[in-house]
């Protein structure tokens, strides 16, 4: 049995050290942690990166950036952004062919590794043998995983080739683009210095055109203030004034002649209704105009005495072309509402199956200022009218106090002092209208129908508060879309 001595042992260890060492670099102090996986696999622990992303990643960032950004930048940023990507790629090459190199270095470094750790294995014998065997295992393994970053290397390179060329071409396209706005710009330049140059030109044409008017309108001036001088040179003052004193005296002559020829006309249509009221059995008496009332009275013997008649009341259309029923209005005094300006009244008569008809001269004549007396109180958002109560529900009403009639855009209310008799809002139930039958003093009348069941005849202090009150009602109550009107029947 050979024995080793110690000194044969530490030989071998110093020639094992000195051929492996001799032509090799290490770029760090220590050996490459590794584990061993299953098939002998060898997985590298993972490192802490702590240099941030990788170039490559950079520039992938950047062109998704730009192309998001596209149509925010201006042309010019976008040809400069596309000069620093491609500097940034020719960086990106330069490092790959450096890196490249480094991968060359590996390989022999690890060829020379494992043909050291080739000689150790003939040399050793025992457990030092299967770990130079596990050695050189892993630094075949090695070789394998260098040969993949090599691929992986080499299709980055090929990409980074491809980035490049495409961030070239995309500069070139850009300057030509900026190359191609500055033209337009100059030309749009060019074309609105031409259009300014052909508008001053314009403006200067019309302020010359301007002043040859104006010296021309001040001559026409000076010709036209001339000529009146010497028209007025030409006539004497005392001719003019001679004039003005025939004018005034030729309309005053005027005036009294339409004067008298009104009193004429008028003369002639009394006469010429006396002449035809004599073949008449009933005439109408009273004024025919609003704010007075109408009276049926017999003017013959023969004539059937009217309360054993039938009466009723119509209006007609100034010139006859229609006929409208008063509703109400069947006794025989009717005083004339404002709903009858403007029309012809006619009253018909029947007894023993005979009808005879009353006709109103002419239409109903307006009253004078009342249109004005309205305006002023429609400014007013409630009206307020002293009155009495001359009926209530169809029966004469014994107190003859007076109350207040409150005329509102929204209602309408009767009190006295702090009582309140009605107060309703405008509806299709309410009925308004100026006072129909044998009423005493019937052109001041109203009739009042608050509601069903509750009515009101008022009498107002005047004819003209009457009418107001009426057109006010059906003009509040038309705004609030209700149509006051007399009632069907009334007693």
């Amino acid at each position: 049995m050979t024995k080793i001595s110690p000194e044969f042992e530490e030989e071998m260890q110093t020639e094992e050290v000195l051929q492996v060492s001799v032509d090799v670099s290490f770029a760090s102090n220590h050996f490459p942690k590794y584990k061993l996986g299953a098939d002998n696999q060898i997985l590298e622990e993972p490192k802490e990166d702590n240099h941030g992303p990788s170039l490559k990643e950079v520039v992938e960032q950047e062109t998704v950036s730009l192309s998001e950004q596209h149509k925010r930048l201006s042309v010019r940023d976008l040809a400069s952004k596309f000069d620093k990507n491609l500097s940034a790629a020719a960086k990106l090459s330069d490092e790959a062919k450096l890196r490249e190199v480094a991968s060359l270095e590996g390989h022999v470094l690890l060829k020379k590794l494992r043909d050291a750790l080739e000689s150790l294995r003939g040399r050793l014998a025992g457990r030092n043998k299967e770990d130079v065997e596990k050695a050189i295992s892993m630094v075949e393994a090695l070789a394998v995983k260098l040969t993949q970053k090599e691929g992986e290397l080499i299709q980055e390179k090929f990409e980074v080739k491809k980035l490049a060329s495409y961030l070239k071409q995309a500069s070139e396209d850009a300057k030509k683009l900026v190359n191609q706005e500055k033209s337009f710009a100059c030309a749009e330049i060019e074309s609105a210095r031409s259009v300014v140059q052909r508008i001053g030109e314009a403006l200067e044409e019309q302020e010359r055109n301007s002043q040859a008017s104006k010296k021309q309108d001040v001559e026409e001036l000076i010709e036209e203030v001339q000529e009146a001088r010497r028209i007025k040179l030409l006539h004497q003052p005392s001719k003019v004034v001679d004039m003005e004193y025939e004018l005034r005296a030729l309309r005053a002559q005027i005036w009294e002649k339409s004067v008298f020829s009104v009193k004429l006309q008028k003369e002639l249509a009394i006469r010429k209704r006396d002449e035809e009221n004599k073949f008449r059995l009933y005439v109408l008496e009273g004024s025919e105009n609003l704010g007075s009332y109408l009276k049926l009275k017999p003017c013959s013997d023969k004539a059937p005495q009217l309360p054993n008649c039938s009466i009723q009341w119509y209006r007609l259309s100034s010139e006859g072309t229609w006929k409208e029923i008063i509703s109400g209005a069947n006794k025989s005094i009717y005083a004339p509402e404002p709903f009858d300006v403007g029309r012809i009244l006619q009253a018909e008569i029947v007894s023993n199956g005979q009808k005879l008809t009353v006709t109103t001269s002419g239409p109903i004549d307006p009253a004078a200022g009342l249109g004005s007396y309205v305006e002023t109180l429609l400014r007013k958002s409630n009206t307020e009218f002293n009155v009495v109560i001359s009926q209530m529900n169809g029966q004469d009403h014994a107190s003859h106090s007076v109350h207040v009639f409150h005329v509102g855009k929204m209602r309408i209310k009767l009190s006295r002092g702090w009582i309140t008799k009605a107060r309703e809002n405008y509806s299709s139930s309410m009925q308004l209208c100026g006072g129909r039958g044998d009423i005493n003093n019937s052109a001041k009348a109203l009739f009042w129908q608050a509601r069903k069941g509750l009515s009101y005849v008022l009498t107002f202090e005047s004819e003209r508060d009457r009418n107001a009150a009426v057109m006010l009602a059906r003009k509040y109550a038309f705004d609030c879309n209700v149509m006051l009107a007399g009632p069907d029947d009334q007693v």
